[in-house]
């Protein structure tokens, strides 16, 4: 025949070609691509996954970009998906976000390979398929960790396919994909698609004729084979309702035979009911009785219950009562926890501001004691200086009077000489000279007794003036004495307060440690799990069949039996329970303490 076209099915593996296929790639990819655009224009509708030039499109594309992929070497095998690369164009373009998620989610595609298929799919439907491969081939340096050196993606093979595909935008292809096999489709590339024979041209007519007796005797081998399917069909059903029937057959002698046995049971399960009605009437008649009696004694037990119910109920309305009392109480224990956590706030700062007042205090002890000591070294220099000026008083007081009495002498002297002046004026001469001198000399001894007298009683003014000056000084002396006795007198109340203070101190923090402790045990302890613990928290040893845990019931931790074999009660717990020797020690100290 002159038009059968030379198929010929060749199965490629791309990376064990050499660098001369990449021509024949390109080549191919340029026929694929030209043939579909025809087709498709030729055809004028919308493309299905069915049609033979898009799926010989979607296999050169395959090849093409399998050729020198690298191979994942693992344990199991050796794994070659172009899956990879395609996942790259995620980070390039975001616009193919969807159709990656939409490959990678996709049920029944467990491959990398049908998942990259599935991409191709959506990409040419997207209409983006050149776009989104030219944004891969413009990043090469990414697809240095998937391809060799020589790889068609590494070419300007690469970049000649990208163009290509840029003419792919006008086919309009509606493609199915959930329900095809991605992941066990062959890649085969069928030839006869591109290769024409050179006498197709003159014998057209022929060729026609002979393609549709061709597709005559294809349809009646088809028709045939649906008839010779349909008879063994018939034939197997016939085998299948002759085991039937006679399944039925056996099933009906059996179901006969069950009919007369039943029958003969019916009659005995009749006499049998007879009998059993007889008794039935007896037991009715002695029933009838037992229930009058159980009647009576159901209302004797009746108005026992009622009176039973009527102490329940009062205990019940007691117990209410009791409940709603609790309940009161807790409330009010829950304000009192309350009042005691802001009693212990409260506390807190009073302490601290007790603290800070006491060491205030003794800043103003230490001052008023150095005061005091500088007073007092005052005043004794001022008794010393007093001493000084009495005794100097003293002494000037005495020059006075003896200067008083010299004084008067020498006027009584001075008196007598001019008396016996008068009575000697007669006297010759001489002798009135020497008593003229001897006046002079008085009167120079008694204007030197002036000048001293004037000198004394100058000296006796600045005495009294510091004589005022001492008692000014002394009377200052009394007020410093008095205020030193105010002083001490202070002093000794604020030592007497600071005492009281430290009293009230002390007590306040027994207070406080007493409501942290009551604090403590109505808050519960972290009770430590048994699990959490493998070893003593004391002794460290490790616990075993005859090493128990026993839980401290104050600090809530795990210690063995030789450290926690000590009993105290705890305001929590009504009874003396089991406490770790750490905190028997301690709550002895407290109590000692506070007592």
């Amino acid at each position: 025949m002159r038009n059968i076209g030379i198929i010929v099915a060749i199965k490629t593996n791309i990376y064990n070609k050499n660098n001369k296929n990449e021509n024949t790639n390109t080549y191919m990819m340029k026929l694929s691509i030209k043939g579909l655009i025809q087709s498709s224009l030729s055809l004028g509708r919308t493309l299905d996954s069915d049609y033979p030039p898009l799926q010989q499109f979607f296999v050169v594309l395959e090849q093409c970009l399998k050729h020198g992929l690298k191979v994942k070497k693992s344990f199991i095998n050796q794994n070659k998906s172009i899956w990879g690369p395609l996942e790259l164009v995620q980070k390039l373009c975001p616009d193919s976000t969807d159709i990656t998620t939409s490959a990678r989610d996709l049920p029944g595609i467990k491959t990398g390979l049908g998942r990259a298929r599935a991409w191709l799919h959506l990409a040419l439907m997207q209409k983006k398929l050149s776009d989104y491969l030219k944004a891969l081939l413009d990043n090469k340096y990414l697809l240095v960790e998937f391809y060799d050196p020589g790889a068609l993606m590494m070419e300007e093979e690469g970049t000649v396919i990208g163009g290509m595909l840029v003419g792919l935008n006008v086919i309009d292809a509606n493609l199915c994909i959930k329900g095809e096999d991605l992941d066990s489709q062959v890649g085969v590339i069928d030839f006869s698609l591109y290769l024409k024979d050179p006498m197709t041209t003159e014998t057209t007519k022929d060729d026609t004729k002979m393609t549709a007796i061709l597709d005559q005797k294809h349809y009646i081998e088809e028709l045939n084979r649906h008839l010779s399917c349909s008879v063994s069909d018939l034939q197997a059903k016939m085998d299948s309702i002759e085991k039937t029937n006679g399944k039925l057959i056996e099933e009906l002698t059996a179901a006969t035979d069950r009919i007369n046995s039943l029958r003969e049971e019916q009659e005995t399960l009749r006499h049998e009911n007879e009998t059993i009605v007889q008794s039935n009437q007896k037991k009715e008649e002695v029933t009838l009785e037992d229930s009058a009696v159980e009647l009576e004694t159901y209302r004797q037990t009746r108005q026992g219950l009622d009176e039973m119910y009527s102490v329940v109920w009062k205990q019940y309305q007691e117990e209410k009562r009791i409940r709603q009392e609790l309940e009161r109480e807790l409330e009010l224990q829950v304000g009192l926890k309350q009042e005691m956590e802001m009693a212990m706030r409260l506390l807190e700062k009073d302490t601290h501001e007790k603290q800070d007042t006491l060491q205030a205090l003794r800043q103003q002890l230490d001052q008023v004691k150095t005061l005091n000591l500088q007073m007092f070294h005052k005043t004794q220099d001022c008794e010393r200086e007093a001493q000084r000026k009495q005794e100097e008083e003293g002494q000037l007081e005495e020059k006075i009077n003896q200067m008083k009495t010299t004084i008067k002498e020498m006027e009584q002297r001075s008196r007598g000489y001019t008396h016996t002046h008068r009575r000697c004026d007669p006297l010759p001469c001489l002798p009135r000279l020497g008593l003229e001198s001897d006046l002079c000399s008085e009167k120079e001894q008694r204007q030197a007794i002036q000048r001293a007298l004037q000198r004394e009683q100058d000296n006796s003014t600045e005495l009294r003036t510091q004589l005022q000056q001492i008692q000014g000084l002394h009377t200052e002396l009394q007020d410093v004495r008095q205020e030193k006795q105010q002083l001490q007198q202070t002093c000794q109340e604020q030592e007497t307060a600071l005492q009281e203070m430290g009293l009230h101190l002390s007590q306040s923090k027994l207070k406080m440690e007493d409501f942290k402790e009551v604090n403590k045990a109505l808050k519960g302890q972290a009770w430590l799990k048994d699990d959490e613990a493998t070893q003593c928290k004391q002794c460290q040893k490790e616990f075993s069949i005859a090493r128990r845990k026993h839980h401290c019931r104050n600090c809530g931790d795990i210690y063995c039996n030789s450290c926690s074999s000590n009993e105290l009660a705890l305001p929590s717990y009504p009874r003396p329970v089991r406490v770790c020797d750490i905190c028997h020690s301690l709550l002895l100290q407290r109590s000692s303490s506070s007592s």
